[in-house]
C-alpha cells in the first residue's frame, strides 16, 4: 500500500526515519513541513495524509507543545513508534574536528548532546529547524567549518563526513512517535491494521480541589490500568487549575471503558485523543 505521510523537518530527519519504519513495506511518501504547526494545518487542509509527531524523549521530556497541537487538531492517534536516537557530528569531507567552529541542529539535538559540546568549547551551537535540515544546508551551500548533528541517515543521504559518532550524553536515548490522522481515515485504518487495541492517550481537565487528582488515579488503578504517562500543563486564564494528559495500557478493553464512565462525574473536557497498540520493541 502507499501511505502519504507528512513530516516535520526534511528528508533523512529523524520524522522521516521513524515514518519509514512504522510503514516498513509499504510505499511511503514522506511530505516535510517547516515546524509542527504547519504540520497540524497540513492535515486540516489534506484528509488524506497520516503524520509522524514525535511526543517524548528520553533525555528531553514531553514536546508540551504537540500534546497542545494534537488535542486542538481534532486528529486522532492510529499508532505508536519508539525509536533509538543516535546522533553523529557531520560535517564536509576533508576536515577534521579541529575546523569546527559552529554547529547546526534542532534545540532539543542539540540539548541531548550537551555534554559532547561542552567538552568541545570551541564549537559554538547554533540553533535550526531540523537536525537534517542543518546537514542539508551544510552539504548544499558549501559551509565549511561548520558541523551538524544529525542521523547518521542524514548524513549518508546528504554526503557528508561523520567526525564523531552516538555523541549523545545519555546512550538509551529514544523518542516516542505518534502516528496520526483525521478520524475517518483513523478509523479506516484501524479496521484494517490495527490487532489489539491497549493503549490509549487521553486529556482532561480538574478542578483545583484538594485530591482531585488521587481520586482519579485511584479509580484508574482499580481498573486495572497502568499509566505509562502523565503530563500536566496549566490553562491558560484559569489560575492553578491544569489539563492533563494520560497514556493508559490495558489488557481488558472492556475495563478501561469502564474506568472511563467512573471518572467522567470527576473531570471536566475529556478527549480521548486515540485508542491503538501500544508499541513492543522487536
Amino acid at each position: 500500500m502507499k501511505f502519504n505521510v507528512a513530516i516535520q523537518g526534511v528528508a533523512g530527519c529523524f520524522h522521516d526515519a521513524a515514518a519509514r519504519e512504522y510503514f516498513a513495506g509499504n510505499d511511503i511518501v514522506t511530505i516535510p513541513c517547516d515546524t509542527f504547526r504547519d504540520l497540524f494545518s497540513l492535515l486540516k487542509r489534506d484528509d488524506s495524509l497520516f503524520a509522524a509527531v514525535a511526543i517524548e524523549n528520553t533525555i528531553a521530556g514531553g514536546l508540551l507543545q504537540n500534546h497542545e497541537l494534537l488535542r486542538e487538531s481534532g486528529m486522532a492517534i492510529v499508532g505508536e513508534h519508539k525509536m533509538h536516537i543516535s546522533h553523529t557530528l557531520a560535517a564536509l569531507s576533508g576536515q577534521s574536528m579541529s575546523d569546527i567552529a559552529e554547529v547546526n541542529s534542532h534545540p532539543m539535538a542539540l540539548k541531548q548532546c550537551e555534554q559532547f559540546l561542552l567538552e568541545h568549547p570551541a564549537m559554538k551551537a547554533v540553533q535550526t529547524n531540523d537536525t537534517a535540515g542543518s546537514a542539508k544546508m551544510i552539504a548544499e551551500q558549501r559551509l565549511y567549518g561548520h558541523a551538524a548533528v544529525c542521523g547518521r541517515y542524514a548524513a549518508e543521504l546528504y554526503g557528508l563526513n561523520v567526525l564523531a559518532d552516538d555523541i549523545q550524553t545519555n546512550k538509551r536515548n529514544f523518542t516516542r512517535f505518534l502516528i496520526i490522522a483525521n478520524p475517518r481515515l483513523a478509523q479506516d485504518f484501524c479496521r484494517n491494521h490495527c490487532r489489539n487495541h491497549n493503549k490509549a492517550s487521553l486529556a482532561f481537565s480538574l478542578p483545583h480541589t484538594q485530591g482531585s487528582l488521587s481520586a482519579v488515579l485511584t479509580i484508574f488503578s482499580f481498573y486495572g490500568m497502568n499509566l505509562t504517562k502523565i503530563q500536566s500543563m496549566p490553562i491558560i486564564g484559569r489560575e492553578w487549575e491544569y489539563r492533563f494528559y494520560i497514556a493508559p495500557t490495558f489488557s481488558d478493553y472492556n475495563r478501561y471503558k469502564q474506568s472511563i464512565a467512573a471518572t467522567a462525574p470527576l473531570i471536566s473536557n475529556l478527549k480521548i485523543l486515540g485508542e491503538y497498540e501500544q508499541f513492543i520493541s522487536k
